[in-house]
C-alpha cells in the first residue's frame, strides 16, 4: 500500500491516574508465590514492567474515548464538519451493540454523514482503523477522520489475580498461561488523519504492509466465562514464549515487505514505535529486524501492555517528548495476536 494524500494531523492520549506496581500485584499473590516457590520480583524482572495504570472501577471505554477523540479533533485544528469517519478500534467496547463509536460520535459533535464503526483485531484495531481511514482519504471519500480507542485493563488483571488465588490445583507450569494477563494496563489514544491539502503539519503517511500467520491464532485467547470463573471479568490464556517467537518471525516478514513497498533500507529509518509488550519482545524484535533499539520510544516500563492503544500512545508521548524531528522517517511496527502484523511508514 502506498499513499500520496494522507497526513497525520494529531496524536493524542489519555492516561489513568491510578498507578499499580508489579510489586503490588505480587504482594496480592504472596500466598501463590509461596506455595509455588516463585521468586519475588519475577514479574518486573521478566517483563521490565514496574507499573501500569487503571481507570476508576466502572469506567466505560467509550466515555474515555469520547474525551480523547475530542482532544485530537481540537488539536488537529480541523473544523469538525470536515470529519467524515470515526473508528473505535480498541479491544474493549461498551457493549456488543450498538457500536461504541456511536456513543463517541454523539459526544464529539461530528456530522451526521460521518461513517462510524468499531474495528476489532486484538492489539491492531487502531492501526486497522488508520488503514481504513487512509484508504478513504486516498480515494477522495473522506477529507478527515479520527481513529480512537480505550483499553480498560483492571478487570482482566484483578480477575486473573483472584482466579490464581482460588486455584488449588495451580502449578508452576499452569500459571504460565496467566502470566501475560498480569502485564496489562489501561490507556486511551486517538489519531487524526486528513487529506494532504488540508494538513498544517505535513506529517505524511507513506504506506505500509499487512501480513498474517493465522496458524498461530490459538496462542493467545481472551474471553468472558462466568460459568468457569464465576464472574464476568475477562480472562486470557497466553502461550507467551511461543507467541513471542511466532510474532517476531511474522514481524520480520512484514518488515521486509514494508521496506520494499517504501523503498527503505534499515539505515533510512530514524525513529520507530512498536507494540509495547515487554523488554524481551522489544529487544528480540529490534535484533531480528536489524534496527537500532535507540530509535525506539518505550513506554512499557510505566504503562504495561495497553493493547490496541499501546503503539499510538507511545507515538503520542514520543512526539510530545521531542523524540521526533522534522524530516524523520518513522516506522510503526504493529503486531497482534491472531497473528497479524501491520507496519506503516511516515515522513515527519
Amino acid at each position: 500500500m502506498r499513499f500520496q494524500h494522507v497526513c497525520v494531523e494529531a496524536l493524542c492520549c489519555r492516561l489513568p491516574d491510578e498507578v499499580v506496581t508489579s510489586q503490588a500485584i505480587e504482594d496480592r499473590l504472596a500466598d501463590v508465590y509461596g506455595r509455588l516457590d516463585l521468586p519475588e520480583g519475577r514479574l518486573e524482572l521478566m517483563t521490565g514492567i514496574r507499573e501500569r495504570r487503571f481507570f476508576p472501577p466502572g469506567t466505560r471505554p467509550g466515555d474515555i474515548s469520547s474525551q480523547t477523540a475530542r482532544d485530537a479533533i481540537v488539536a488537529s485544528q480541523i473544523n469538525p464538519s470536515q470529519f467524515g469517519v470515526l473508528v473505535h478500534g480498541s479491544v474493549c467496547r461498551d457493549q456488543l451493540e450498538p457500536a461504541t463509536a456511536s456513543g463517541v460520535h454523539a459526544v464529539t459533535g461530528l456530522p451526521a454523514d460521518a461513517l462510524i464503526l468499531d474495528v476489532s483485531n486484538a492489539c491492531l484495531g487502531l492501526l486497522n482503523g488508520c488503514l481504513l481511514l487512509a484508504n478513504m482519504i486516498e480515494l477522495g471519500q473522506a477529507t478527515a477522520g479520527v481513529v480512537v480507542g480505550t483499553e480498560i485493563g483492571r478487570g482482566l488483571v484483578e480477575g486473573t489475580i483472584d482466579s490464581l488465588i482460588q486455584d488449588d490445583d495451580l502449578t508452576r507450569q499452569t500459571i504460565k498461561s496467566a502470566f501475560a494477563s498480569l502485564t496489562i494496563g489501561s490507556g486511551s489514544a486517538a489519531i487524526v488523519l486528513c487529506d494532504r491539502r488540508l494538513s498544517r503539519t505535513g506529517h505524511r503517511l507513506l504506506g505500509g504492509v499487512v501480513r498474517s500467520d493465522t496458524s498461530a491464532h490459538q496462542l493467545c485467547a481472551g474471553d468472558v466465562s462466568a460459568e468457569h470463573h464465576g464472574d464476568l471479568r475477562p480472562r486470557m490464556e497466553t502461550d507467551s514464549e511461543a507467541l513471542l517467537h511466532a510474532g517476531i518471525e511474522l514481524a520480520a516478514t512484514t518488515w521486509e515487505g514494508t521496506r520494499k513497498v517504501l523503498g527503505w533500507d534499515n539505515s533510512d529509518v530514524n525513529k520507530a514505535f512498536t507494540h509495547q509488550v515487554g523488554k524481551a519482545h522489544r529487544n528480540l524484535l529490534y535484533q531480528r529486524l536489524g534496527l537500532d533499539p535507540a530509535i525506539d520510544y518505550s513506554t512499557v516500563e510505566f504503562l504495561g501492555n495497553t493493547g490496541a492503544t499501546a503503539l499510538p500512545i507511545a507515538a503520542a508521548l514520543g512526539a510530545e517528548a521531542g523524540h521526533l524531528d522534522t524530516g524523520d522517517r518513522v516506522a510503526w511496527l504493529g503486531i497482534g495476536s491472531g497473528l497479524s502484523s501491520i507496519m506503516l511508514g511516515f515522513e515527519w
